[in-house]
């Protein structure tokens, strides 16, 4: 299970170039985000434990944007919709400013972002 919870906050701290590649660091940046969101694998495993607020990461690269069953806002739905696709570089940008990365990606300069942190 820790091999787990390693891999999964490894792939989290991927988007904050500070602890990239450090699991440890990524383990204690992704305290921060366990308050919205938790990563349950595919098959309901609870890898980490976290809030319900924000969507589940698990599997969060290689996903489109707005894909899974959360509330999302309108626009990350519309950036999914217009073929948004998570990797690593697009986290890093997302992460840094969630609504400055939404206006852009959608053209809308009312987009917003629900994630707060």
């Amino acid at each position: 299970m820790t091999k787990f919870i390693l891999l999964a906050v490894a792939s989290v701290a991927l988007a904050v170039p500070a602890f990239a590649g450090d699991p440890v660091a990524g383990e204690a940046t992704f305290k921060k985000c366990k308050a919205c969101h938790s990563i349950i694998g595919a098959d309901g495993t609870e890898i980490q434990k976290g809030g319900k607020t924000g969507p589940n990461l698990f599997g969060v690269v290689g996903r489109a944007a707005a894909s899974t069953d959360f509330a999302y806002g309108d626009s990350i739905k519309a950036a999914g919709a217009a073929g948004l696709v998570w990797d690593e570089a697009t986290l890093v940008t997302y992460l840094a400013d969630p609504t400055a990365f939404l206006k852009d990606k959608t053209g809308d300069a009312a987009a917003k972002s629900k994630m707060t942190f």
